[in-house]
């Protein structure tokens, strides 16, 4: 499998599986490029893996997310390269090793949104932004608790994803209503809790999110409301922003428009600004996130 191949892999994944996030499609697709991969060195093998990193990180899509996984990968995989001389026998403890991280992470969506649907109580009125598969997926699961609660759903523009977020959820059958990013400071006086996904997780405890999201924080706060982000552990990334001059220009703009000056799709927001953060890691607080990242990449 060449990087082109890899690339169509990864475009068809996309295409053929919504539900299936950015950062899962590039870690099957590495997974799967490393069994066919016909290197005969541990550095071939590195070399080739890092160039299919690359062509994949060059796809229009949430590229903080599989940036973040792709090094987690292969800081994981790794791991075991020094323990064995033969390298058809290391190939295959990297293979095994790869297969367990693809399955610890397909897992986190399930265990946060068993997490996070214990702060949802009847009656609760709920602010979400744009869409999130794992925010859908933790209301699905208090819905399915046999809890009555009301979402709102930012349109949440220049591709106003929300709208899928909000047939998503109206198609499961729960109470939500579309309203337009500009309304979020009237809508939040009768909300109880926000939730956001997030795209990336930085060190120190702030997240990066589709456009709109930092504007919500603030309001939020100001009303004295919570706000819950919901992020796997792979989108945990070893950025340090601090402030949205400090983000890449790579990770705010589609891959086909790193240079252009259309308004960004993606803003930080500080640590400052969240209540708690719910990964597969657990109930985290902001400031703890530095020390799991410690963790995650000894």
């Amino acid at each position: 499998m060449d990087n082109e191949s890899a690339v169509a892999s990864f475009k068809n994944i996309l295409n053929d599986q919504p539900e299936v996030s950015p950062a899962i499609a590039a870690l099957t697709v590495l997974l799967d490029f490393m069994s066919k991969d016909t290197s005969e060195t541990i550095q071939g093998l590195d070399s080739n893996i890092k160039a299919v990193v690359e062509a994949l990180n060059g796809v229009d899509c949430s590229v903080t997310s599989v940036k973040s996984a792709c090094e987690l990968f292969m800081r994981f995989i790794t791991l075991a390269s020094l323990d064995h001389s033969d390298f058809k026998e290391c190939k295959q403890v990297l293979s095994q090793r790869g297969t367990v991280f693809l399955e610890r992470v397909s897992a986190a969506r399930l265990k946060i949104s068993k997490l996070g649907q214990t702060f949802i109580v009847d009656g609760m009125n709920i602010l979400v932004h744009s869409h999130s598969r794992v925010v859908y997926q933790t209301l699905i699961e208090a819905y399915n608790a046999k809890k009555r609660f009301h979402v709102y759903v930012t349109e949440s523009a220049p591709d106003f994803s929300g709208k899928s977020m909000l047939e998503k959820l109206d198609k499961a059958g729960i109470s939500c209503t579309l309203i337009i990013d500009a309304a979020v400071g009237y809508v939040l006086e009768k909300v109880d809790l926000v939730f956001l996904g997030a795209e990336g997780v930085v060190e120190s405890g702030g997240i990066i999110n589709k456009i709109g999201t930092y504007g919500i924080a603030i309001c939020a706060k100001e009303m004295h409301k919570p706000v819950y982000v919901l992020a796997e552990s792979f989108k945990f990334s070893r950025l340090f922003p601090l402030n949205q001059r400090d983000l890449p220009n790579e990770l705010k703009h589609l891959s086909s428009k790193v240079n252009s000056k259309e308004h960004p799709l993606i803003d930080y927001t500080p640590p400052s600004y969240i209540t708690l953060l719910f990964s597969d890691l657990g109930i985290l607080t902001p400031s703890a996130v530095s020390d799991e990242l410690i963790k995650l990449y000894m």
